[in-house]
């Protein structure tokens, strides 16, 4: 009923593994960038769309895909007419993505409404003021903040009461939003984030911007240096880049950096077992004896952050982190979408 009945509609995603996850994000980016074409009256809206004739961001921008055109833009080319969008022409969104680790937590710690011209006046653990997890308002005294796990077998308090509102998962808005006004960065679900787990990368990251989980990609291209022909699905074809091609750069070489300089055996210069299977090596973490030494945290290992409504208060301090397979799904692991603001992050 969770996922079918209307009653329902205003609760939190959950069951979704973190690659479901990451394929609703590109579904999404493509649907509201092809309702951006219907809406400004360039594209109809084709609902048979099927196989490769299907609507892709990236595609369309290739020139790879047409639909059911009602008018092209005006080119000021004087050799053309009219052409297609280009981003330049700032219609386009960029693409939904999930939030890197950092992203999330200093979205949900909000530190907003704790501090006076960036001093620092009240102290903040979790994403409101204060160390307690009831309302301090006048109005709302006393109430629950978050929907979380109270103590042992005290999902939602008192018999008759419904304190937090929930046994397991409540209404998106059934609580106060933190002072970006962004509800539920505390309790009801955690949220699988986009960087993949270790346990130290608050110590080996960097830090502005830090995030791990870079695999660096290109659009495959034929001999003439042309964007191969989209995929079946629609979709262009990326390749991992050579450190060949990328002798000149300076911010990266290979294509996989999600081990650089984390201490796992395969980043190490002392490790030199060419014998061994890739994926063999990525599972020897830490570990340097044993005939097949082996470990829960690899690549495919993936960050979660903030509490849920089975956890204690603990976990929804925006600092705790915890992890899970890319492939499995929980009860009490939803997402949120993010994309990148572009321009000045102020505004004019």
């Amino acid at each position: 009923m969770y996922f079918r009945h209307p009653a329902y509609q205003w609760y939190p995603v959950v069951g979704v593994s973190w690659k479901q996850a990451n394929d609703f994000c590109a579904w999404r980016t493509d649907r509201v960038n092809e309702y951006i074409l219907v809406r400004e009256g360039l594209l109809d809206v084709n609902p048979n769309q099927t196989a490769d004739d299907n609507f892709n961001t990236d595609a369309y921008l290739a020139g790879q895909y047409e639909g059911l055109v009602i008018v092209d833009m005006p080119d000021m080319d004087p050799n053309r007419e009219t052409r297609k969008v280009r981003v330049e022409d700032g219609i386009f969104l960029p693409r939904y993505r999930l939030p890197t680790e950092s992203e999330w937590e200093f979205a949900a710690i909000g530190l907003i409404g704790n501090t006076y011209f960036e001093r620092v006046t009240e102290r903040r653990i979790y994403p409101w003021n204060g160390h307690y997890v009831r309302n301090a308002d006048e109005k709302e005294l006393g109430q629950m903040m978050a929907n979380y796990k109270r103590g042992r077998g005290d999902n939602m308090g008192t018999a008759g009461r419904l304190n937090d509102n929930a046994d397991v998962t409540a209404p998106i808005f059934a609580y106060w939003p933190n002072d970006y006004g962004l509800y539920n960065m505390a309790g009801n679900v955690s949220e699988w984030v986009k960087d993949v787990y270790r346990p130290l990368t608050q110590e080996d990251g960097d830090d502005f911007r830090s995030y791990r989980g870079n695999v660096f990609k290109t659009k495959l291209k034929d001999e003439e240096g042309v964007i191969a022909e989209k995929d079946s699905l629609g979709r262009l074809i990326w390749r991992d880049v050579t450190e060949e091609e990328n002798l000149d750069r300076r911010n990266y070489k290979k294509a996989d950096n999600i081990g650089f300089l984390d201490g796992d055996q395969i980043s190490s210069i002392k490790y030199q077992d060419e014998g061994m299977d890739a994926d063999a090596k990525k599972k020897m973490m830490y570990q340097t004896s044993g005939e097949n030494p082996t470990t829960l945290i690899d690549d495919q290992a993936m960050v979660v952050k903030g509490g849920s409504w089975k956890d204690r208060a603990y976990w929804m301090g925006p600092g705790t982190r915890r992890y899970l397979d890319k492939r499995q799904s929980t009860s009490w692991i939803g997402f949120r979408c993010a994309m990148v603001r572009v321009g000045s992050p102020v505004g004019f």
